[in-house]
């Protein structure tokens, strides 16, 4: 699973790396510890709409769902499963979105230890990427709408499958295009685009044991 992960670059940078505007209303400070049920940057493309900047919920809450706590336990879905569990089978034909990062956390179980050690993994030029998600709006009890979001996750490459058997699906610039197409509607099509991102792209190293504390987020983390 994907529990933990950065985003540090500024909205300028994010703005050039996609191709997109900031609407002036959307502040961020830098993250080094995003964690789940808080505000990520995320980038959807609604119908024939440019693509736009959004700040979504992590952890899906789905339309249909009755009650709220459900999103803490979405925080990840499995791409070999989306076209067939009926809930993620409608988002993915509707409702993609990007998930906007700048490196990741895994935990390597440490040999002969109960400890695990986090690892800091992104991309070796340390530019923002996108992770592929599923967004959706779910109305409370009060009728406030919100709106949530998942990473989806997929088989590892060689750098990350030495810590974890899973990883979350990066998107090159060529496949974000497509996953957020409202076209392209094809199952194979779009799951043929959430596979491992080149190994040989990426870099993993050892991090501060504080990552663990969801409260602490500072730069220090990935020192």
């Amino acid at each position: 699973m994907c529990g933990r992960f950065t985003l540090f670059h500024n909205m300028q940078d994010i703005a050039r790396a996609f191709q997109v505007e900031v609407p002036a209303s959307m502040q961020i400070t830098p993250r080094y510890n995003v964690a789940p049920t808080q505000e990520i940057v995320t980038i959807l493309r609604d119908g024939t709409s440019a693509a736009h900047l959004a700040l979504l919920r992590w952890g899906l809450i789905p339309s249909w769902a009755k009650e709220e706590s459900i999103g803490s336990r979405m925080i990840n879905a499995r791409a070999e499963t989306l076209a067939e569990k009926p809930s993620f089978k409608r988002l993915l034909h509707n409702r993609r979105c990007l998930i906007v990062a700048d490196g990741f956390y895994e935990w390597m179980q440490e040999p002969g230890s109960k400890l695990k050690t986090p690892m800091y993994i992104t991309l070796k030029g340390q530019e923002p990427f996108a992770f592929a998600g599923l967004w959706d709006s779910w109305k409370n009890p009060a009728g406030e709408q919100l709106q949530t979001c998942t990473i989806i996750t997929t088989t590892p490459n060689d750098v990350v499958s030495p810590i974890h058997n899973r990883m979350p699906a990066i998107l090159t610039p060529e496949a974000r295009e497509e996953w957020l197409d409202p076209n392209l509607k094809d199952d194979q099509a779009l799951l043929h685009l959430l596979k491992a991102y080149p190994a040989q792209q990426m870099e993993a190293r050892p991090v501060s044991r504080r990552v663990n504390d969801t409260r602490y987020d500072n730069a220090d983390l990935i020192a």
